[in-house]
């Protein structure tokens, strides 16, 4: 690098883009398992996950002054490649050498103290994993999360960096570059920073789970003092409760109505066969007395057909003779 009156060589950021975008060709034909830090938009982080990592580092006084300088070596690509392991970040970062920086960071663990009184605040507010990963739970298991010491996330005396710059600073912008890359990281996959703080993310909502369905399993064998029994329910009102036993059943009370239409089907024939006739067993009703007048006109027909007859006879009689 050149440098005008003891100061760097400006070099702009296009430059910047296309040094290291050719560089990052180069590396993949020799390794194609590189992951670069590629961002979309000019934002670092996006997700829940990514934002909270880069709000932690900002925070730290020991960062504060430091952090900064990796944001535009983040922006314009020259994060080349970057593994998230536990406890353990690798990148190789493009800086004004020709040759990529190597930048290690290692994060201890999650305290067990610290697990567990997370995991004992998480009781009853995650529901699943997948809300877990989204950053879709309540505000105050966000703020236990974050806590400044005591949360999930690393504070500066629990992270330790190296890099292989000539930068004497005790954090050069390639591992502020590393860090930033990180935060991009876990956007793409909230999964590794579990895995970075060595934290089980099964176990947490296993733990979770398992301690709200113990309360629940304990509220049930508990019988509520609002459930009246049968035998207190029949002294109270002074009633009879219809048992089991002796309630019909559904398949019974078919049968009797079976039964009963059967029993109609059998009145109406006889034992051999023949219907009965409808009319068996209802009351004769006497045929009414004919009235004078229909006798006196029954009379008055009778004597013309007789005298009808009569003169027949004599007419045949007389053609005979």
């Amino acid at each position: 690098m050149r440098y005008w009156g003891g100061f760097p060589e400006y070099v702009p950021v296009a430059r910047k883009k296309e040094k290291a975008a050719k560089k990052l060709k180069e590396l993949m034909k020799k390794n194609p398992d590189m992951k670069p830090v590629a961002l979309e938009g000019s934002a670092l982080a996006r997700t829940w996950w990514g934002k909270a990592w880069n709000r932690n580092l900002e925070r730290y006084a020991d960062y504060s002054n430091r952090i900064g300088r990796g944001r535009s070596y983040v922006r314009h690509g020259a994060v080349l490649d970057l593994q998230i392991d536990s406890c353990e970040i690798r990148a190789l970062v493009q800086g004004s050498a020709p040759k990529p920086y190597s930048v290690i960071i290692k994060i201890t663990a999650l305290k067990k103290n610290v697990r567990q009184e997370i995991t004992a605040a998480c009781e009853g507010m995650l529901e699943s994993l997948q809300g877990l990963l989204a950053g879709e739970f309540p505000k105050t298991l966000g703020e236990i999360f974050t806590a400044k010491d005591s949360g999930l996330f690393p504070s500066p005396k629990e992270i330790k960096f190296s890099c292989s710059c000539p930068d004497w600073a005790s954090m050069c912008k390639h591992v502020a570059a590393a860090l930033y890359g990180a935060g991009t990281r876990l956007d793409e996959d909230p999964k590794l920073f579990f895995q970075l703080r060595n934290i089980g993310m099964g176990e947490l909502i296993k733990q979770t789970v398992a301690g709200q369905t113990e309360k629940l399993l304990a509220r049930a064998a508990k019988k509520s003092s609002r459930i009246i029994g049968e035998s207190d329910l029949s002294s109270v009102f002074g009633i009879d409760m219809e048992t089991p036993d002796t309630a019909a059943s559904p398949a019974a009370k078919k049968k009797i109505k079976a039964g009963a239409s059967s029993g109609q089907d059998e009145t109406a024939q006889k034992p051999d066969g023949r219907k009965r006739s409808a009319n068996k067993g209802k009351k004769k009703v006497a045929p009414k007395a004919p009235s004078k007048n229909a006798e006196e006109k029954g009379e008055s027909v009778k004597k013309k057909t007789g005298a009808r007859k009569a003169g027949g006879h004599t007419g045949k009689t007389a053609i005979q003779s």
